[in-house]
């Protein structure tokens, strides 16, 4: 991920004074606790320390994906996430080039939602074709039907 400024900024001392406002601060975002005796810190929420253990785990699997030269990218990435086997052939294709294009936003921005969503957006679908959802016709009302105001 691209070096960021971690804003905002709190002296140590603030941890004992206001923690308060330092913890909700990094409820938002991380944020840098400095130290005038040692190395400065990046105080974060779980959730952001898992979302971006989660984007580092991606972009491993991403990386073999794309370096391997086997295969079409579609079927080298279905080896790299199984579930991506669900999808028609056309879906593969198209999941395989969203999820790079998701990867490198969130690689540019530093910020894992985008290509963790993208993925799970893609999961859920392959979930959902492989328990025989959409593969029905979809019936469509030819007009609104009206309902009574609750």
């Amino acid at each position: 991920m691209p070096a960021q400024t971690i804003q905002p900024t709190f002296p140590s001392s603030d941890l004992s004074r206001h923690s308060t406002k330092v913890f909700e601060a990094a409820e938002d975002q991380p944020v840098a606790v400095t130290r005038r005796d040692g190395e400065d810190l990046v105080l974060m929420s779980k959730r952001e320390a898992d979302a971006r253990a989660e984007l580092l785990n991606f972009a491993a699997q991403i990386i073999a994906a794309s370096t391997d030269d086997r295969g079409t990218l579609p079927e080298r990435m279905a080896n790299a996430f199984p579930w991506m086997l669900a999808l028609s052939e056309n879906g593969r294709d198209k999941c395989a080039h969203e999820l790079v294009e998701a990867a490198r936003g969130s690689f540019a921005t530093g910020q894992p939602y985008l290509a963790i969503a993208t993925m799970t957006a893609w999961r859920e679908t392959a979930i959902n074709m492989a328990a025989g959802y959409g593969s029905e016709p979809v019936e469509w009302f030819d007009e609104g039907v009206p309902v009574e105001r609750p």
